[in-house]
């Protein structure tokens, strides 16, 4: 367990009369990624402007639970704050899942202006609405790429293949427009899987492919771009309710700041990582994404997820 509450312990310690409010911070991250260490960042800091009121401990690398469980802890009390996709918020809340369709951003400067959009306040007010839980930030996770132990070159190339797909509709829709197979193997489980043929092949930012070392039991980089990704900070609604306007603000102030953190740091690492494949031996493959995305558009529907296509077109128009 990572504990980041030294510095709310030491306000504590200093301030004995002072009750303490101790809260529990989740993902499924590991100790060496960004979302981890901005995370810890925000735990010391919320402990500083409250002077110690609240203490944050963080909890990575799935300690409290898979992504499906840490969601659903918000609910059931026993985490009051996580990082998790929208994809997993859709599930309260299916339109704002629409994020997660495949090509909807350009790139990451798109999807940090849709996070102040209108169009986005609508969708998170619509998950508070339905779940009771308050996303206060939201990080740039990586752009979506594609690993594999066959070359993939275009969309056709992935018929049949077994690839590991997070069991989420949105993850789900270029897979299996273009014809894989795909399993919802846990993202803890990912690596094992595709180290003994249980599945030939994955998806995910290369960031969390070079964290994961999910390049050591793979040939192939594909370039397929198909997810621009994103984290949401969610604190649970039970906990956001009795929060001071004051303790809202510097909640929210540090999740944002913290990530604002993340996000430039996966940026600057995901430029780095083509070379760093190639230099591990890898064939990194650039794909004709228009393919992909033209295929995509053609076989699934909005509906299909419970998305709203006028919620697509809205962030297409995101400047």
């Amino acid at each position: 367990m990572v504990l980041a509450t030294s510095v709310a312990a030491m306000f504590a310690a200093t301030n004995p009369g002072m009750a303490q409010t101790k809260l529990k911070w989740a993902h499924v991250y590991e100790t060496s990624e960004p979302f981890h260490t901005a995370s810890v960042w925000a735990a010391q800091e919320i402990g500083k402007r409250t002077n110690g009121r609240y203490a944050v401990d963080v909890y990575p690398a799935s300690q409290l639970g898979k992504e499906a469980d840490i969601n659903q802890g918000l609910s059931l009390g026993s985490v009051d704050i996580i990082i998790s996709g929208s994809s997993f918020a859709a599930k309260s809340f299916p339109p704002i899942g629409v994020t997660y369709y495949p090509y909807t951003f350009r790139d990451s400067d798109h999807l940090l202006a849709y996070t102040k959009s209108d169009i986005f306040k609508e969708l998170a007010k619509g998950y508070e609405d339905k779940s009771g839980h308050h996303i206060v930030a939201v990080t740039y996770y990586g752009v979506r790429q594609t690993s594999s132990n066959k070359p993939i070159k275009t969309c056709a190339d992935l018929k049949g293949l077994k690839m590991r797909v997070p069991d989420v509709p949105a993850y789900l829709a270029m897979p299996r427009a273009c014809g894989a197979n795909t399993a919802p193997i846990a993202f803890a489980e990912v690596y094992l899987a595709l180290q003994n043929g249980t599945v030939e092949a994955q998806e995910n930012p290369l960031t969390t492919i070079e964290a994961k070392k999910f390049y050591e039991v793979q040939k192939h980089i594909v370039l397929t771009g198909h997810i621009v990704d994103h984290l949401n900070t969610v604190v649970a609604g039970a906990l956001w309710k009795k929060l001071s306007d004051e303790d809202k603000k510097i909640f929210t102030d540090v999740a944002q700041e913290a990530a604002a953190k993340a996000t430039a740091e996966i940026k600057q690492n995901e430029a780095k990582l083509v070379a760093f494949f190639k230099e591990k031996g890898l064939t990194v493959t650039e794909v004709d994404k228009n393919e992909f995305r033209d295929t995509v558009l053609k076989n699934v529907t909005f509906e299909t997820f419970g998305y709203r296509k006028a919620d697509w077109e809205r962030i297409q128009d995101v400047k």
